[in-house]
């Protein structure tokens, strides 16, 4: 065998590395053509393939060859759901999503994928048990008095059973799926080689940030897949919502929980869209769709941080009426700039002034300031006004974001990926919020706490406060830039005395002293106008 020289070294042995580095994309390509054409395989033996008209000539012979032509007995919803299923828990995802949009794919085809949010097909109670101790160093029965074998749900990454621990406290314990990290490894690695196939391939689909979509997923999954991080979530939910009325997070036991265990309070409740059991108890639907929406608003408006994972098998409602999310693996954040635009646009398209719809995208730079924005406007408008034609309670909110999208293709407007997880929340929140009152909008609950959020944190004692907190920035900085200028005044002192040196010290120290009486005077002119504003 040729020798092969590498750092100095000769051996065969690193011939056969470099020609498997070579390898290794071939090999990728080959294994994700591979799967997405199990994927085509799949969807099209259980007749869900969608309908190729008006598609590329490539989609429409994909679904001639593996659509499967046979008669089903089963309906739509529930071969869709059994496609997922068997495609693995990355798609699982995307059918508990659609689960409740029963606007969209109809009412039996929701209720079918509506299983995947917690019917799925468990795995064994002692390979349950086994993890357990494996994660917790301890004996299933030092931590626990009883433990249920049989697990109480069932879902894509992790299934839950009922326990009571040593102390007698009913708990519920989360456990992960045995091998979940593998398979999500591929579906993501699946994920990323077609985003970067779509954009390589079609320049006009990088506006989109396919690549910079799928990251996120996967930053998503793999705090999923550490349960320590969904415990650390619901603990800061938790405090964040302490003071909500109606709204309460179940709190974490962390002597018990783990890398793949987490144990949390047990809830007692109904779930939230068992209309037939919540009327039963004698519990106020409108009152419940209330709480949800203030809730909703508060997590993504007030505090910034949102449960992200809200279908109706993760919110509860107890006895006395009191909303209880479970399942903390999917949380978004938004910062405070993220806000503002949300909230200046929400209210906006609320008022129909698609006119500041349209300036608060050019604003915000989603939109090249070279595209006319009298135009976007009139787009915005175009795709806006047959959703306000609706009565009242059928507006959505989150379609009408999704044609936003959509529309504003044709003015290069970039999307943003922070953004594309809150709308799928919105389009949950929405189904969930139809299924307790049809006859309700929560946007419409949610208007005065906008509007009242708006004037608190956007109107003038607002942009005081944040003058204040930028001066008090600046009242941080000056001892820094005074110890910079004291290190620069040493320096001088101990170098040579040459021309040079002095002249680039001398300039140095010009430059801080002017930096450091610059930010002086700043502070002193900012003192003076914040004195005369006060008083």
């Amino acid at each position: 065998m040729a020798q092969f020289h590498w750092r100095g070294c000769s051996h065969p042995f690193w011939l056969a590395i470099v020609r498997l580095e070579m390898l290794n994309p071939m090999r990728r390509v080959f294994l994700n053509s591979y799967r997405l054409l199990r994927v085509i395989r799949v969807l099209g033996r259980y007749g869900v393939l969608p309908n190729p008209e008006g598609h590329s000539t490539a989609a429409r012979l994909a679904v001639a060859l593996f659509q499967s032509p046979k008669d089903f007995e089963e309906s739509f919803g529930a071969r869709l759901a059994a496609a997922l299923q068997e495609l693995g828990p990355s798609f699982v995802k995307f059918g508990q999503s659609l689960a409740v949009r029963a606007d969209l794919i109809g009412a039996q085809s929701a209720d079918e994928l509506a299983k995947l949010q917690d019917q799925l097909p468990p795995f064994d109670g002692d390979a349950a048990i086994a993890i357990v101790e494996a994660e917790l160093n301890k004996g299933i029965n030092e931590l626990f008095d009883r433990f249920d074998i049989k697990p109480i749900a069932a879902a894509s990454i992790a299934q839950v059973h009922f326990a009571e621990t040593i102390d007698g406290a009913q708990v519920a314990v989360k456990i992960l799926r045995p091998d979940i990290e593998k398979a999500f490894a591929k579906d993501i690695d699946l994920f990323a080689w077609l985003a970067n196939c779509v954009e390589f391939w079609l320049p006009s689909f990088t506006r989109f940030k396919l690549c910079a979509v799928v990251s996120e997923f996967e930053e998503t999954v793999s705090a999923e897949l550490d349960l320590r991080l969904e415990a650390a979530a619901a603990s800061a939910l938790g405090d964040a919502m302490r003071d909500d009325v109606g709204f309460r997070v179940p709190v974490v036991d962390w002597k018990r929980t783990a890398h793949r265990v987490l144990t949390i309070e047990r809830i007692d409740g109904i779930r939230i869209d068992d209309i037939d059991e919540i009327d039963r108890a004698g519990l106020d639907r409108q009152e419940i769709l209330k709480i949800s929406s203030a809730a909703f608003f508060h997590q993504v408006f007030r505090d910034g941080f949102f449960h992200a994972d809200m279908h109706p098998g993760n919110m509860f409602v107890t006895e006395d009426g009191v909303l209880m999310p479970v399942d903390f693996g999917i949380m978004g954040r938004l910062d405070r700039a993220t806000r503002y635009y949300l909230a200046d646009m929400l209210m906006a398209f609320l008022r129909q002034d698609y006119q500041k719809v349209a300036d608060i995208h050019f604003d915000a730079g989603l939109v090249p300031s070279d595209q006319s924005r009298t135009g976007f406007a009139l787009a915005i408008r175009s795709v806006s006004e047959p959703i306000f034609e609706c009565p009242m309670a059928e507006i959505s909110i989150a379609q009408l974001l999704a044609r936003l999208f959509q529309t504003a293709e044709s003015f290069q407007m970039e999307v943003q990926p922070q953004l594309l997880l809150l709308q799928k929340t919105m389009l949950v929140a929405e189904g969930v919020g139809r299924k307790l009152d049809p006859n309700t909008n929560m946007w419409m609950l949610a208007r005065p706490l906008i509007e009242t959020w708006m004037r608190r944190y956007r109107g003038p004692e607002a942009r005081l406060q944040e003058g204040v907190e930028g001066l008090m920035s600046i009242a941080r900085r000056l001892p820094i830039m005074a110890g910079r200028l004291d290190r620069i005044l040493s320096r001088l002192a101990n170098e040579s005395d040459t021309m040079v040196n002095r002249q680039s010290l001398w300039a140095s120290v010009c430059g801080a002293r002017g930096s450091a009486s610059l930010t002086l005077g700043v502070f002193v002119v900012f003192s003076f106008i914040f004195i005369a504003i006060i008083f």
